[in-house]
């Protein structure tokens, strides 16, 4: 192991930036193998020398202490800026599940509920209508609108099962709709965002399909308006500063967290239009893909999840609502389908805002993991991994779109594969 990394580990181990001071475990350490922990180090390495990403920092902590911390590549492709572990990084979708666990920590306090229907925090929701495609296969298809069977609720966004969605997922003539009704245009925040989306039809009826869409960005507006507080005021005062989460933010506003911040290369098209699109309209705080963030925060936040809601003796949520939050909701008895768009993937259901292990799954052989493990990821490619039967999070941080179809995969792999015992079985 290289000296600087042994120094990053060691930095790491005794700092309040990641892991858990004086955190004793009476069960048998089950440790990451060199030999695994190399090949992971050689994939990164080859990703970069051959051009697929400009750079990436990889964490796998364990037992409340960092095992493995890497650097690779660059955080400016263009200035060539070296990667360290205090990059910043646009989250994307990984913000939703700290939206989800500030809505959480509102429900577990009995401020809000999950049978809430939306249109009580937000009466434009109570004219909502469910859209309909219909048409046969030698014309084109048309939309019915029609009454909801129920209203959505507060649990349908955090399952997403609201029939929320957005411009680009699900079938052409709902995707239309909501590219016409142009609900990124001008200057606006969480409650004009909100205020549009309620406005256009649901996809699908409440509580019968998982989609993903907006709906994390309408929960961070009832949020918003149960604390009293902005979004990012709320998280600041509830989970980032308690956290320690110092360099967790939707603005990265002073010179040295810009500095600071990794950029995808300049021909990686959806995130350059993301990051254009931000700088346009400062104001809105997206809840569901807004966060920018470190990889040594976002650990404590996962560390977090990992000891069921609680950090450094202080309790974040209680059992029974870490319960509610990592268990399955969407799985057989739920009536909630699942089709293409399904993106927690084989083997996963989803609790509220994480996607959680109930199974094997189909493919052969089936994907690395335990059961019970969570995890989200992003359009950027970042990832977290939450397995509570290794005691173990394991973070990627980087910024491409276009690779993370196969980084993310090979990732887990490599992950798994470097606490395979001899005989390749999983401890």
């Amino acid at each position: 192991m290289p000296a600087i990394f042994r120094i990053l580990l060691a930095a790491m181990s005794l700092t309040a930036g990641i892991g858990v001071l004086g955190r004793v475990r009476a069960e048998p350490i089950v440790v990451p193998s060199a030999a695994g922990l190399e090949k992971l180090s050689g994939f990164f390495e080859d990703e970069v020398a051959s051009g697929k990403i400009a750079g990436a920092v990889v964490l796998i902590q364990q037992h409340g202490s960092p095992v493995y911390l890497k650097c690779f590549g660059n955080r400016d492709p263009v200035t060539k800026t070296p990667m360290t572990p205090d990059t910043v990084f646009a989250l994307h979708s990984m913000t939703k599940p700290i939206t989800s666990l500030a809505a959480m920590m509102l429900i577990d306090e009995g401020k809000l509920s999950l049978t809430d229907p939306l249109s009580k925090y937000i009466p434009a929701f109570a004219a909502a209508k469910v859209a309909v495609v219909s048409g046969a296969k030698d014309r084109a298809p048309g939309i019915t609108l029609t009454l909801p069977d129920r209203a959505p609720d507060i649990e349908d966004l955090l399952r997403h099962t609201s029939g929320i969605s957005n411009g680009y997922i699900g079938a052409k003539a709902t995707r239309e709709i909501y590219e016409a009704a142009r609900i990124y245009d001008g200057q606006f925040d969480n409650r004009i965002f909100a205020e549009r989306i309620a406005r256009l039809p649901l996809v699908a009826q409440p509580g019968t399909l998982w989609r993903y869409g907006h709906s994390i960005d309408v929960l961070g507006r009832i949020i918003e308006i149960v604390s009293g507080k902005s979004l990012y005021q709320f998280l600041k005062l509830r989970i980032f500063d308690p956290l320690g989460m110092s360099s967790t933010t939707f603005r990265p506003e002073d010179r040295a967290e810009q500095q600071r911040m990794a950029k995808p290369f300049s021909d990686d098209g959806f995130l350059q239009t993301e990051e254009s699109e931000r700088l346009a309209n400062p104001g809105w705080e997206s809840g569901g893909a807004g966060l920018f963030s470190t990889i040594t925060d976002y650990a404590r936040f996962a560390q977090m999840l990992l000891d069921r809601g609680r950090l450094d003796d202080r309790r974040y949520l209680s059992e029974t609502a870490f319960r509610q939050m990592t268990s399955d909701h969407v799985g057989p008895g739920s009536g909630v389908a699942r089709d293409y768009f399904y993106f927690p993937g084989d083997g996963f259901g989803f609790g509220y805002g994480l996607a959680v292990r109930t199974d094997p799954g189909l493919a052969k052989p089936p994907p690395p993991g335990s059961l019970g493990e969570l995890k989200w990821d992003s359009a950027a490619g970042t990832y977290v991994g939450i397995d509570p039967k290794l005691d173990m999070i394991y973070i990627l941080m980087e910024q491409t779109d276009r690779e993370r179809g196969h980084i993310i995969p090979a990732f887990r792999q490599l992950v798994y594969d470097a606490f395979k015992a001899d005989d390749g079985r999983m401890p």
